[in-house]
């Protein structure tokens, strides 16, 4: 009922810049938190950044001050931008929503996107 749409993945040397999208369509009442997690060969998958409905952001420390998140309530999408790359942020990069699918239903599950993977090397 509920695709995640996710674009903007590439090779970039290091210190350059990607911006990743992630575009939810289908039947739902609303989405909650929107964001991305990512991993690389040899480590856990971590939670790179979150927004909520309201705008609140968080980062992980490793790449607060390059990354920003953002999103378009409007256009139900959330934008990753990624300056000042490093090596070490290669990996894939998962999407994700929190969706209330219907109004008054507390359940909201987690919907994925179906990954891009950002690639930093010189």
């Amino acid at each position: 009922q509920v695709q995640l749409v996710e674009s903007g993945g590439g090779l970039v040397q290091p210190g350059g810049s990607l911006r990743l999208s992630c575009a939810a369509s289908g039947r739902f009442f609303s989405i909650n938190d929107m964001g991305w997690y990512r991993q690389a060969p040899g480590n856990g998958r971590e939670l790179v950044a979150s927004i909520s409905s309201g705008g609140s952001t968080n980062y992980a420390d490793s790449v607060k001050g390059r990354f920003t998140i953002s999103r378009d309530n409007a256009k139900n999408t959330v934008y990753l931008q990624l300056d000042s790359l490093k090596a070490e942020d290669t990996a894939g990069y998962l999407c994700y929503a929190s969706i209330v699918l219907e109004r008054y239903e507390s359940y909201e599950p987690i919907y994925w996107g179906q990954g891009t993977q950002v690639t930093v090397s010189s």
